[in-house]
């Protein structure tokens, strides 16, 4: 006869098939409820009512759902943002929440700084061209190359992942502002960085953007057709935080317009986009 389970943990969805490390970490007193959806309008209310935690990957979950967690103890988002999660419903619930706020702070900085370096050294230009040449490689040599102690990076958002990226651009000798109104004074001296007030001056200054921030009320579409419109020309655009953050209904035309894309990633509103202006489009042809 098979034991009965003393607790209920359920699962919205997984980055992989099945959550098997879940299974072995909570041990044989949890019976994992495994949902294998992000479509919140398929959780089963029966379901979701006989679960003692619920732990969220990419679904979302609103006051519907949350209304049927009688007997829930926690919920916990296994990534770091939570713009998907209605807090004041869980809350009016007496439900806690938690996120991950340490995940993938290493992984993500790294990728920022890859797609930096590729664009600001034409690192992709260079291997589409090379498979072409017939000659040596030093007289197809792409202009301009900026050198990085003559670089400004600008770093939207300086939190953990932010800050990481700042360490890690610090070597290449490039000049680094940060716009976070939600660090305290003095964050900039301790991490390294020039701190800006204003976006404007941020936007009129970077040569490189990269964008590190949540998607809240105060930042989607921080980077719309507006906003594009302040950065210089010839600047890169590195987008691994939340799509959100680029004004889906305009930056489209717009970087079609003026801004095509130059990396890699969702090209326009996915995180991971990477994007370079037509000023140097035109300069690389």
């Amino acid at each position: 006869m098979t034991a009965q389970k003393k607790y209920v943990v359920g699962i919205t969805d997984h980055m992989f098939v099945t959550p098997d490390l879940e299974a072995e970490v909570l041990g044989d007193d949890v019976e994992i409820d495994f949902f294998a959806t992000t479509d919140e309008t398929l959780f089963s209310p029966e379901r979701l009512a006989r679960l003692d935690a619920l732990m969220v990957w990419g679904a979302r979950l609103g006051p519907k759902s949350i209304a049927h967690l009688s007997r829930c103890r926690g919920v916990v988002r296994y990534g770091v943002g939570y713009e998907k999660i209605d807090l004041s419903a869980l809350a009016d619930a007496g439900i806690p929440f938690a996120n991950n706020p340490d995940y993938g702070t290493e992984e993500v900085a790294d990728h920022a700084l890859a797609m930096i370096l590729s664009l600001h050294r034409r690192l992709w230009e260079h291997d589409a061209r090379a498979r072409g040449y017939t000659t040596g490689w030093q007289v197809h040599s792409l202009k301009p190359l900026a050198r990085s102690n003559r670089t400004t990076v600008g770093v939207i958002g300086v939190g953990r992942i932010g800050t990481a990226v700042v360490n890690r651009l610090k070597p290449f000798g490039f000049r680094i502002l940060g716009y976070d109104p939600g660090q305290p004074r003095g964050h900039e001296k301790a991490v390294g960085y020039e701190r800006t007030d204003r976006l404007d001056d941020l936007f009129a200054q970077a040569d490189i953007v990269t964008l590190h921030c949540p998607a809240n009320d105060e930042t989607r579409g921080i980077l719309g057709a507006d906003g594009l419109s302040r950065l210089k020309p010839g600047a890169i655009l590195v987008n691994t935080a939340r799509g959100e953050l680029l004004d889906g209904s305009r930056c489209p035309r717009s970087l079609t317009a003026t801004w095509p894309s130059r990396g890699g990633g969702n090209r326009h509103t996915g995180a991971g986009t990477a994007a370079r202006s037509s000023a140097a489009d035109s300069m690389a042809r």
